[in-house]
């Protein structure tokens, strides 16, 4: 039986401590004192029995109870989140909303097709896409405020709760526009230091890709170096400039089909990684869903991605 000390005010400070890695920015988000933070935290180690955080440096991360409780944490406020969702969703007589979360990639290149399936399919349920980094969109799928992300399979410590289904691989790719100087003659790979380059965020889910793929090169370090996840600025200033765009092949696979943009001729093959649907672990999927995942799945086979 459920310890009925444990509130969701625990809950919520817990889930919000550990994707901070502190307690002073998770205060912050909560609009909330450290003190009350710390107090909270403390109840709850206190009802569990066991510590939930370590030190690390001047941080905090979760001990190996805490990634234990995680799990279920998450899915706890997950659950009256669709419950609270799920009345109001009754009483304006439909179906269950869907809220989805996407990498960039994804929504240029799978969501479109993909939304036209559900949509034709009349479930009732209203939906919501939310583009983002991977880290970002976990976040939220797994405090309840997303459904499902359609992005990339993350790191296993990432992943505590989590469950994945792969849909496709991709990989990530060197981007310039048409006429581009590096386009003319044998490309020599070092030149890219030349131009300004568009990579993406520290922290994002390809950015280690794209680290050891420079260093396996002989590139430690870019000078003219931007970190941007905006495909509308990257479109923008990559066809715009000599700039090097150093993205996900499906956010601009539409624009090199079209000729606005050309793929440096690289093998970056080795940058590949998985995308796919991911949910929280355990959780059963209604009908509305069901249908999502099976237009999401339909739009990757006749992509033939």
């Amino acid at each position: 039986m459920a310890d009925g000390r444990v509130r969701l005010r625990h809950l919520r400070t817990f889930l919000e401590v550990s994707r901070q890695h502190s307690i002073g920015k998770a205060a912050e988000v909560l609009n909330v004192s450290q003190p009350a933070v710390t107090k909270t935290i403390r109840e709850l180690e206190a009802i569990l029995g066991a510590p939930l955080f370590d030190r690390e440096g001047r941080g905090i991360r979760l001990s190996h109870y805490g990634e234990v409780f995680l799990r279920h944490a998450g899915a706890s406020i997950a659950a009256v989140q669709q419950g609270i969702d799920s009345v109001a969703r009754a009483r304006a007589g439909g179906g269950p909303p869907i809220r989805i979360g996407a990498l960039p990639t994804v929504s240029t290149r799978i969501m479109p097709r993909a939304m036209a399936q559900f949509l034709a399919a009349r479930t009732g349920s209203q939906t919501k896409i939310v583009t983002g980094e991977n880290f970002v969109l976990l976040d939220q799928l797994r405090l309840g405020q997303l459904d499902i992300v359609v992005g990339r399979l993350a790191a296993p410590e990432q992943m505590a709760g989590l469950a994945f289904e792969h849909l496709y691989a991709e990989q990530v790719r060197f981007v310039v526009r048409t006429g581009h100087p590096l386009l003319s003659g044998r490309l020599d790979f070092a030149r890219i230091r030349e131009f300004p380059i568009l990579m993406p965020t520290r922290g994002s889910v390809i950015r280690p890709f794209v680290e050891r793929f420079l260093l396996a090169h002989g590139i430690a370090e870019l000078p003219g170096e931007i970190e941007t996840v905006s495909d509308a600025f990257g479109r923008a200033f990559v066809r715009s400039s000599d700039a090097v765009w150093i993205i996900s092949e499906g956010v601009v696979a539409a624009d090199v089909a079209d000729g606005l943009l050309q793929f440096l001729p690289i093998d970056t093959s080795e940058t590949r990684g998985a995308v796919g649907l991911t949910t929280r672990q355990g959780e059963a999927r209604h009908a509305a869903m069901e249908i999502l995942s099976r237009a999401i799945r339909d739009t990757v086979e006749v992509l033939r991605l």
